[in-house]
């Protein structure tokens, strides 16, 4: 697979995920890939999973719940639907809407 702006793309949501949940993006067999597990608490309603107890970030919600989807677009298996990162910096700023982002597993499936 060549290296291109888009696998950038998708090491800064990784990036972003580690940063708002605290958490690495895979720690052992027994615990959920952080791609995945936001994406799951993300269609389900419980992002407040991803938080662990974090009462700053609990005060701001809406802007949480924000970096998470502009995450989610960023870690997409398929790089066309990956944002570019200028698109990423106005999704993270506020100036453009969030769309609820697709399964990013979709493509391999």
């Amino acid at each position: 697979m060549p290296i291109t702006a888009k696998v950038d793309v998708y090491s800064f949501g990784i990036l972003l995920l580690e940063l708002l949940c605290c958490r690495k993006n895979y720690e052992n067999e027994s615990e959920m890939v952080l791609a995945d597990w936001a994406y799951d608490c993300y269609t389900e309603g419980t992002l407040g999973a991803l938080l662990a107890g974090d009462e700053v970030a609990l005060d701001d919600f809406g802007r949480f719940e924000k970096f998470v989807k502009t995450a989610i677009w960023c870690v997409q298996e398929d790089p066309a639907l990956r944002p570019q990162m200028k698109r990423v910096l106005h999704m993270l700023e506020g100036s453009v809407e969030v769309p609820a982002p697709p399964d990013p597993t979709s493509f391999v499936n």
